[in-house]
């Protein structure tokens, strides 16, 4: 009998991970009894049960539960060292995990007003990742994230301020939350900036919304990766478009599940993603609300996808490729995955 390699020693990159989801639940109960907030009765459930509530996201009122949970999350992050303590147990966990690059995403916007305005408040994430992959030894850089429910205007300022720390930590910027709201096009200005500073381009796309949603990425926001993009299967033409221009999706079964995209996790289309030569990127989205880290999404993989070793290697490879890690530090993990299939 075949013996079965631990997916959480296999090298791999973290592409899609948001910076509140991101948090522990016992790091969120003791903000919140810190600062008296008083979270939701379900939140203060799952957080102390390990379960991650119930969610359905396909509605409008079953996606404004899960941004008012996500909320009342966000709420417990107040002073500098709260977003100093996140940024390490987010590596610490991504460590444990088998990570080797970790890109996290976050819109300062949302924590701004606490510590002073949206440039203490990036240079403060910005200074506890540099700190942080010193000390872990985790390669971790950091994407600004606009929220396509505001006004355009705010995407142009936050895609500016990106620009402004193209040397300072920051590969990336995207474009977060429910794409059913907005035109892509409305951001492209916006998708302009980071592009001339020469950052990725990374919208969601193509998860509450269909394929439509993943062609607005590419075709108005010159995505390099997109942000879910599963429902790209419903699409043959547009999978092929995605392979031969070889467009990352940042997938993440275990969210798809939890908001209700897909019924079972055998349901989410990894293996035709897969199949059609779309390169893929297993991320945890926020695993503070769905309980599943990085490690999780690929034996999701494994056991409901049948996977092999073989395939969850590749799809590690898939990962390093798609990410903005530099060419030593790529090339130091993707031998790291060919170790792991000998070992």
């Amino acid at each position: 009998m075949e013996r079965v390699r631990d997916v959480s020693e296999l090298p791999k990159a973290h592409l899609h991970l948001h910076f509140t989801g991101s948090m522990r639940p016992s790091t969120v109960l003791e903000l919140a009894d810190k600062y008296g907030v008083r979270l939701p009765e379900s939140l203060t459930e799952a957080l102390v049960s390990g379960e991650p509530p119930r969610l359905r996201a396909t509605d409008e009122r079953g996606w404004f539960r899960f941004q008012r949970l996500y909320d009342a999350a966000r709420s417990c992050l107040r002073e500098p060292e709260d977003l100093q303590r996140l940024v390490r147990e987010a590596a610490e966990e991504d460590v444990r995990d088998g990570s080797g690059w970790l890109e996290i995403q976050v819109d300062p916007t949302s924590y701004a007003p606490r510590l002073g305005g949206l440039i203490p408040a990036l240079e403060i994430i910005l200074d506890a990742v540099e700190t942080t992959s010193r000390e872990t030894g985790l390669g971790m850089r950091v994407l600004v994230a606009a929220n396509r429910m505001k006004h355009p205007l705010d995407a142009r300022t936050l895609a500016r301020l990106a620009a402004r720390y193209a040397d300072r930590g920051v590969v990336g910027f995207g474009l977060s939350n429910d794409e059913r709201r907005g035109m892509a096009r409305d951001f492209d200005r916006a998708f302009g900036i980071v592009r001339e500073a020469g950052l990725l381009s990374a919208p969601h796309g193509g998860e509450l919304a269909g394929p439509s949603s993943v062609r607005d990425c590419l075709d108005d926001l010159g995505a390099d990766r997109v942000g879910h993009g599963v429902r790209a299967a419903e699409d043959p033409r547009l999978l092929k478009r995605l392979a031969d221009r070889q467009v990352t999706c940042e997938v993440c079964p275990a969210s798809n599940v939890a908001l209700g995209v897909y019924e079972k996790p055998e349901d989410v289309p990894l293996r035709t993603l897969f199949e059609a030569g779309v390169p893929m990127a297993l991320g945890a989205d926020d695993p503070l609300l769905f309980g599943a880290r990085l490690a999780a999404q690929y034996e999701i993989a494994r056991r409901y996808h049948g996977f092999t070793d073989e395939e969850l290697a590749e799809l590690a490879r898939q990962s390093v490729r798609g990410s903005a890690a530099p060419e030593d530090v790529k090339a130091k993990l993707l031998a790291g995955v060919d170790d792991w299939l000998v070992s």
